[in-house]
């Protein structure tokens, strides 16, 4: 595999156990960390939020890895049942993989990993993070479930920091509960006037901005230690 990247979105297979994972990659020339994206209850790589996310991460020069959690068969399975976006241990498992393949890959093996989980995808990405926390280096949630992680948050030694819409009342309180559990460093920021989906004006720009706040000091080692001398 090549050590080197234009920058440019390409397509990868992510191949670990017995699973092959669609995913597209991005590495910027220069960038420090990488962030894998993992998204939420019935979507996949192809999420239009994600992909805006993905693109302010890029842009502030770090990687991004777009990838679907289930296959095409067990995409075409939960579109009947439902049943497989709410199964928060195959999601765990699936970001661990993942997150030893970002280890393995020549591209992406010296990056710190950041996760970004949606719904249901950030309860996989908190599990992922207790399972690897030599890997996992920081987690944001947006609208996400981290409730249902809730064995695992106290194993999550990563910085978190969960984002919730203003009018996404139950999520809020859902949030509340795992932020509590959550025993290392982190920060919960609702903001107002956003639904759960953050369709609204500026609301998913706001997510994009904190996501990318919380990433960059965390996952760039020259700005972490520039902070830290200010």
């Amino acid at each position: 595999m090549s050590t080197k990247s234009s920058g440019k979105e390409h397509y990868v297979q992510i191949v670990f156990a017995t699973v092959a994972l669609d995913a597209d990659l991005a590495v910027p020339e220069g960038a420090a960390g990488i962030v894998a994206f993992a998204h939420g209850s019935g979507s996949n790589r192809h999420s239009p939020r994600n992909r805006q996310v993905a693109q302010v991460m890029r842009d502030a020069g770090l990687a991004a890895l777009l990838v679907s959690l289930l296959t095409v068969e067990e995409e075409a399975e939960d579109l009947i049942t439902g049943k497989l976006r709410f199964d928060i241990g195959l999601l765990g498992r699936r970001l661990v993989g993942i997150s030893d393949w970002l280890r393995r890959n020549d591209e992406t093996r010296n990056l710190k990993l950041g996760l970004f989980g949606s719904s249901t995808g950030a309860a996989g990405a908190l599990i992922a993070a207790a399972e690897r926390p030599d890997i996992v280096a920081a987690v944001v949630s947006r609208g996400g479930r981290p409730d249902l992680a809730a064995p695992f948050l106290d194993r999550v030694k990563a910085p978190t920091l969960l984002i919730v819409g203003g009018h996404d009342v139950p999520v809020i309180s859902m949030n509340r509960t795992a932020f509590a559990e959550l025993h290392y460093e982190k920060d919960m920021v609702i903001i107002p006037g956003a639904t759960h989906l953050f369709e609204e004006p500026g609301a998913l720009e706001k997510v994009a901005e904190l996501a990318k706040g919380w990433f960059v000091k965390y996952l760039v080692p020259d700005r972490r230690k520039h902070d830290q001398t200010k």
